[in-house]
């Protein structure tokens, strides 16, 4: 599906988002890229199509509606159940071919990851990873994707003008949540899978999740983060206290303390970790490059306890407290009545 002409790239409407889901349910991420979606589909006049393969998925249209979405396009079938990048991809290649999408957006997630290049590859299309923000162009449709490049040292723009559809990943908690109105309606298309779509190489067997279920940055309102200024593992022993006396609040890490083996990767904030949206933000000791900065700056409030005033992370803080992190936390601690 290479355009090569403006005649052919007008064949092409409308931003499509591919949900999340995970035992079943729609994960936050595909309401926040509905969110995004939705500013992009108002630039150019077009509408927000939300593409779901699952098995009993007929009660979502619903929640999608209230978060942005036009028009709920469900493929409802038992051995779509788990998650197989395989057989998805052939389905979206057909429903690609079918209804020419201009934009098609996916979250950065393992299960993203893993379907989209399938799709690209199978489209001809041109696919940005790992977007951290997008843009339109209003004239020509073409989508800037924002990531982080060289190693997170420069953040890049990246547009494919000579494709159709244009593809983008987006790490999670990156966009903002949408307000829902649930009062807003939409369409619902159901489609059919064909024989060819239950072709495949290999079947999963099981589907595990992470024992580390507890440490979800991803929803936590408040996390206490620490970086090569912990000094090691003791360090973040004073952290998760601190924490605990917050009303649980998350623990996170740089990836210099992770390196160290300091903290598990699970706890991970960056660029090649965790991003992360929430209302208040605690840096302590983390000098702040690029690339953790990258999945923490959306983040409500941002707070950095650190010796040296000069850190990337201390300018960008709304609250900066200079000072030895060692005697400034002990004394919060005991200034907060654990809950």
């Amino acid at each position: 599906m290479i355009t090569a002409s403006d005649v052919e790239r007008k064949k092409y409407h409308n931003i499509w988002v591919v949900a999340e889901l995970l035992s079943g349910k729609i994960q936050p991420v595909t309401f926040e890229l509905i969110g995004a979606a939705r500013e992009l589909a108002d630039t150019r006049k077009s509408d927000v199509w939300v593409v779901v393969l699952g098995l009993d998925i007929n009660e979502c249209p619903e929640t999608l509606f209230a978060y942005g979405a036009d028009i709920a396009l469900l493929v409802d079938k038992a051995w779509l159940s788990g998650f197989v990048d395989e057989l998805e991809a052939k389905i979206m290649e057909r429903l690609i071919a079918k209804y020419k999408p201009e934009t098609v957006i996916c979250g950065a997630t393992t299960r993203g990851r893993s379907l989209i290049p399938r799709v690209a590859v199978k489209t001809y299309s041109g696919l940005t990873a790992d977007c951290t923000g997008l843009s339109i162009d209003s004239e020509n449709g073409d989508l800037l994707q924002t990531r982080p490049a060289f190693g997170g040292n420069i953040m890049a723009t990246i547009r494919c003008s000579n494709h159709r559809p244009q593809m983008a990943t987006v790490r999670p908690r990156v966009m903002k949540l949408p307000e829902p109105d649930f009062s807003r309606r939409g369409k619902v298309i159901k489609e059919k899978t064909i024989v060819r779509d239950i072709e495949k190489l290999k079947q999963v067997l099981n589907i595990f999740h992470s024992t580390e279920a507890s440490i979800n940055l991803s929803d936590a309102q408040i996390i206490i983060s620490g970086g090569r200024g912990m000094k090691g593992s003791k360090g973040f022993k004073l952290l998760k206290d601190f924490a605990k006396r917050l009303g649980g609040a998350a623990v996170g890490a740089s990836r210099a303390a992770v390196d160290s083996g300091w903290i598990p990767y699970t706890h991970q904030v960056g660029q090649t970790g965790q991003t992360v949206q929430s209302r208040v933000y605690i840096a302590c000791g983390i000098s702040g490059q690029i690339q953790h900065l990258v999945g923490m700056q959306s983040c409500d409030l941002i707070v950095a306890i650190d010796k040296n005033p000069n850190t990337p992370m201390m300018q960008i803080a709304d609250i900066s407290v200079v000072g030895d992190l060692f005697k400034i936390i002990p004394e919060l601690n005991k200034k907060i009545t654990v809950l």
